[in-house]
């Protein structure tokens, strides 16, 4: 469609020179609105490029290839971004396209993330190299056709997905062994507090306590005392 537009332009543009004044006036229309379609078409395929993207693959989602600089990165972030940022294009689709771009620009920018990246990239290549027998000097790893390409792409987005895969796998049991450790420590806060508990109620009823002690010691016998009582009478026998 982009060529037919572009097309269409050109043979506008020579009419226009040709053309009486009114006749020029409404070429002119049809060709700021062929040119406005043309922008909104390649901003539609740019979004739609984007979403198609593999999203763990920021290098694809910027169209750009691995090695190339910071400053280069930046100037195809900015280009795109412009290109479908949701003011300019009333495509729903735009915000998360622009959102994913962003993404795909800080994952760039930021080195542990950017060198993560880089090795499954590395590893899917030696991967591909594996599985069809070949050498670094190989003419088809040297000078990369098409389909080796396509095919160290689709080998690049199952090395992600593996990695992916184990990065939530590790915070998962991350994530349950702080649960166990937090439980611990919940565990001894609790035992600290009703021992705390247990300590303020015994001091609370400790008066009580020797309270009671000294009645009982009021009413109990003093040491080597006697009893006092009747004295049973003494039968006579015979």
């Amino acid at each position: 469609m982009a060529a037919t537009v572009e097309n269409l332009k050109a043979e506008l543009k020579s009419e226009v020179k040709s053309d009486s004044k009114e006749d020029s006036l409404s070429s002119l229309a049809a060709l700021d609105a062929l040119e406005k379609e043309a922008s909104e078409f390649n901003k539609d395929a740019e979004i739609d490029r984007i979403l198609k993207s593999f999203k763990l693959d920021a290098y694809a989602v910027l169209n750009l290839q691995p090695g190339i600089p910071d400053s280069q990165i930046k100037i195809q972030y900015r280009k795109l971004s412009l290109l479908i940022h949701p003011d300019k294009t009333s495509n729903p689709l735009a915000p998360d396209a622009f959102d994913r771009l962003k993404k795909a620009q800080t994952v760039l920018l930021e080195d542990a993330s950017r060198t993560h990246l880089d090795e499954c990239i590395a590893d899917a290549r030696m991967l591909l190299m594996r599985e069809r027998k070949l050498t670094v000097d190989s003419p088809e790893v040297k000078e990369p056709d098409t389909e080796f390409l396509a095919a160290w792409r689709k080998k690049t987005v199952e090395v992600l997905v593996d990695a992916e895969h184990r990065r939530r796998k590790q915070m998962k049991a991350q994530m349950q062994e702080e649960g166990r450790e937090q439980r611990k420590v919940d565990e001894e806060v609790e035992s600290r507090k009703r021992r705390r508990e247990h300590e303020v109620k015994w001091e609370e009823t400790r008066e009580g306590r020797i309270g009671s002690w000294r009645d009982f010691q009021k009413g109990a016998p003093k040491a080597g005392g006697e009893v006092k009582g009747k004295k049973k009478k003494m039968k006579v026998l015979g």
